[in-house]
């Protein structure tokens, strides 16, 4: 009887408490930094320890395996595909095959570099086409290696240039000896020299004083921050600025040490163990291993950090890697196959989280028109478009490219996040075809444009000079124009060039990269430098710069020409 009783007892009870909560409406999607946490989905499985993720122009990325020494081609909902394997990786602990970076002129020169500790005994960079990927070239070496604390993240910052985050390598000493790169994050060419603009002279090095960086992002405005993993005790956020010190090994977490530079985050190391950075909507976003987090760190107007916030908490396990996808998804890419994790069978996993739509936008952006080409040369193209519109805005344009005036399919060469871009790298006599389509926050795609036709020049003098420029971000007080492209439309080749524009008024050049430019009132120089001077027939080269100009000032540069 008993038996009985008791359950009936219990439905009594809850009977009023089922009656309140049925009135009570369903949670709301857990939507944080503009992403929709609830609706995340696995998208890529039997990844091998993936490290770093770097995108193509189609919208593919690549993924760097850390143990097997290989680099992987993804796509959403296919099983992911070998492109090269990087030759003399020496993996052990936590060394290996780490960061990956594409090119910002990818659709020009086709490189990609990768970051490993190498069978020598340090840690090197390369940089490798996938046409060839057997042919890699070592762009720098020398970096302190050992089986833990070997950093590895590597990107290109807005300026251009390629910035390089090592760890101490096991010796608390290389962190605050700035003629050791280890424990440091290095800015470099993307050929590897010492760009103009570093704080020490001679030097690489652009901040010290890390035990272990491997994240790095830069907001709208140009910011740049780092994850750090602490020893014992303290996981970091760092903002980083030129020469700055953050004070390894005297400092972990915040300290009150004259001249060091304290995080905007901490976290304990079970929470955290950081490795991964992205940067959307005003957010950070930090990948945590030991922690099994995705943490989710709005940035306040000054670049400090409010209140974290954590998702996919124990949910895919050990997180490595976190991107902002050209799809406008975040990827985040699990760890678990690297000895200190509990792999399932998919594993590892990358994991998609799709931008919020408050569950309600499912309208396409109006398609673009108005599609037209200009400036064309025997290697490029510039194409113009009349902005497309939509009801929560659109983030960006994908450029479709067919071979020849009829038949082909169009696959996707690029992204513009303004109405123009310069195709390059094109065949001297050939016919293109070209649409352009728009996409917004939410996703949605518009529909395509009309279909413009191009039909390159076959040259004709024996050298000449076009420039062409491309706006690649902007925001309230600022703009960096990437790339410039200089190309060589002749027959011959020809031994330096200089370009010359004009600044709208109460503009200021803050900045260049891969050009010596001089200002002279409103009118700019850019000069070639020592690597990029000669060009042959047919062949281009980039360069760019960033510039300031008043507050609500919405003017570019403009009346490039080329001598």
């Amino acid at each position: 009887m008993r038996a009985r009783v008791i359950p009936a007892l219990i439905l009594t009870l809850l009977a009023p408490l089922l009656a309140l909560g049925a009135g009570v409406p369903q949670a709301h999607a857990q939507v944080v930094g503009g992403f929709d946490f609830d609706r995340a989905e696995v998208s890529v499985t039997g990844l091998q320890v993936p490290w770093a993720m770097a995108f193509l122009p189609d919208g593919s990325a690549l993924v760097s395996e850390r143990n097997t020494g290989r680099v992987m081609q993804v796509r959403p909902g296919q099983a992911p595909a070998p492109v090269a394997t990087v030759s003399g990786v020496s993996a052990s602990g936590e060394s290996g095959l780490l960061g990956l970076a594409v090119s910002p002129t990818y659709a020009q020169d086709g490189w990609v570099y990768a970051y490993f500790t190498s069978t020598s005994g340090d840690n090197r960079l390369v940089r490798f086409q996938l046409s060839a990927p057997q042919t890699q070239t070592v762009i720098f070496s020398g970096v302190p290696s050992a089986a833990v604390h070997d950093g590895g993240r590597i990107a290109f910052g807005p300026d251009g240039m390629l910035y390089v985050a090592t760890g101490d390598a096991n010796n608390t000493a290389n962190a605050q000896n700035l003629n050791s790169p280890a424990g440091k994050i290095l800015r470099m060419t993307p050929t590897g020299g010492v760009p103009s603009g570093n704080p020490f002279a001679g030097s690489r090095v652009w901040s010290y004083g890390h035990r272990n960086v491997q994240g790095l992002a830069w907001d709208s405005q140009g910011r740049m921050y780092a994850t750090e993993f602490g020893q014992n005790t303290w996981d970091e956020v760092n903002q980083i600025v030129a020469g700055g010190n953050y004070g390894w090994p005297t400092c972990e977490g915040t300290c009150s040490s004259g001249g060091f530079r304290n995080p905007i985050v901490t976290w304990t190391t079970a929470e955290a163990s950081p490795s991964g950075l992205a940067y959307a909507n005003d957010t950070l976003f930090a990948a945590a291993l030991r922690g099994q987090r995705l943490w989710a760190v709005p940035l306040t107007a000054g670049g400090g950090a409010g209140t974290p916030v954590a998702e996919l908490q124990g949910e895919y396990g050990r997180l490595r890697a976190v991107a902002v996808g050209p799809d406008g998804w975040l990827w985040v890419g699990t760890s678990n196959r690297d000895g200190r994790g509990n792999p399932v069978a998919q594993d590892d996993r990358i994991i998609r989280v799709p931008p919020a739509s408050g569950g309600t936008d499912t309208q396409a952006p109006t398609a673009p028109a108005g599609l037209a080409a200009s400036g064309t040369t025997a290697t490029a193209t510039t194409l113009t478009w009349a902005a497309s519109t939509d009801d929560v805005g659109v983030t960006g344009y994908d450029i479709l490219r067919a071979p020849g005036a009829s038949g082909g399919s169009f696959t996707q060469v690029g992204t513009s996040a303004t109405a123009t871009y310069t195709d390059t790298g094109l065949t001297a006599g050939s016919t293109y075809r070209y649409q352009v389509r728009a996409r917004d926050a939410a996703g949605n795609l518009s529909p395509v444009s009309a279909t413009v036709t191009v039909t390159t020049t076959t040259g004709g003098t024996p050298d000449g000079c076009t420039a062409t420029a491309t706006t690649q971000t902007q925001w309230g007080t600022g703009y960096v124009i990437q790339p410039v492209t200089v190309a060589n439309p002749g027959t011959s080749a020809r031994n330096g060039w200089t370009v010359t524009f004009t600044l709208p008024a109460g503009h200021t050049v803050t900045g260049s990269w891969n050009a010596a430019l001089t200002v002279s009132g409103r009118t700019v120089t850019a000069r070639n430098t020592a690597h990029n001077g000669t060009l042959g027939a047919g062949q281009s080269t980039t360069f760019g710069f960033q510039a300031t100009r008043p507050s609500g000032d919405t003017g570019l540069p403009s009346g490039y020409g080329c001598a």
